[in-house]
């Protein structure tokens, strides 16, 4: 005969990583933005045999624009992104001011389509339409799918992204701070790859994707840009000096 007395098993939480904020997918972007963007950068014109400053320069001026430019437009969509969410929270908030009775029904019919009985559904939904920011967050995530505590930072996002891209294209130039020519030609390309990988791995881990696959990709994206830039160059040989 079993033991009714037996303590329940214990409950096992799933815990999820926030991946709405937006900070964590910026970081990722920015470093393989600005590895690709600048290796491309350096190669092709290290591709013309100008004089090392003139790589120099233009690394540097790849990576403070492209991080500034990154840092801008992350700012601009997450701002946006937020403006239109709250506007949305906005005209819910009047809607349960003005309908609290339509709205009501409206979320205990959700309850109700997710195999919640009538009566159950409906004190639920009245329980929730009590308090008026518990039944705004409430009609926000069943009515819209967004969290109002978590709209995401636009400055955390912009920060984030600027200092990655900044990171991912300082990889490539570091070589041309202290060489230059084939030596750092060459230097330049390895260290881009080895980044490149890491970045791989990382998005591999993050995502839970095979990260065979993830490295691949990531490494064909840095290797093929930088090879067709750096033969443009070649070909072009303005011989600037």
């Amino acid at each position: 005969m079993a033991d009714d007395n037996r303590p329940a098993p214990p409950v096992i939480e799933h815990h999820h990583r926030d991946i709405q904020g937006g900070t964590a997918r910026a970081a990722v972007f920015g470093v393989s933005d600005g590895l690709v963007s600048n290796v491309g950068l350096i190669l092709g014109v290290a591709g013309a045999d100008p004089a090392p400053g003139v790589v120099r320069v233009a690394g540097l001026a790849g990576l403070i624009a492209g991080a500034i430019s990154m840092a801008a437009g992350e700012y601009n969509s997450m701002k946006v992104q937020a403006e239109l969410l709250e506007r949305e929270l906005e005209l819910e908030r009047i809607e349960l001011r003005r309908n609290p009775h339509v709205e009501t029904v409206e979320l205990a019919q959700i309850y109700q389509s997710r195999g919640i009985d009538p009566d159950s559904a409906r004190r639920m939904a009245e329980d929730l339409m009590r308090d008026p920011e518990t039944a705004l967050q409430a009609h926000a995530r069943e009515e819209l799918g967004i969290d109002p505590e978590s709209l995401g930072s636009p400055m955390g996002a912009a920060t984030s992204s600027f200092a990655a891209f900044a990171v991912g294209a300082l990889v490539p130039l570091a070589p041309w701070l202290f060489a230059a020519g084939t030596a750092a030609t060459v230097a330049s390309l390895v260290a881009a790859v080895v980044a490149a990988v890491a970045v791989g791995l990382a998005v591999g881990r993050f995502t839970e994707r095979p990260w065979p696959r993830t490295v691949l990709r990531q490494v064909l994206f840095t290797v093929i840009p930088a090879a067709v830039t750096y033969a443009v160059g070649s070909a072009v040989g303005v011989g600037v000096t």
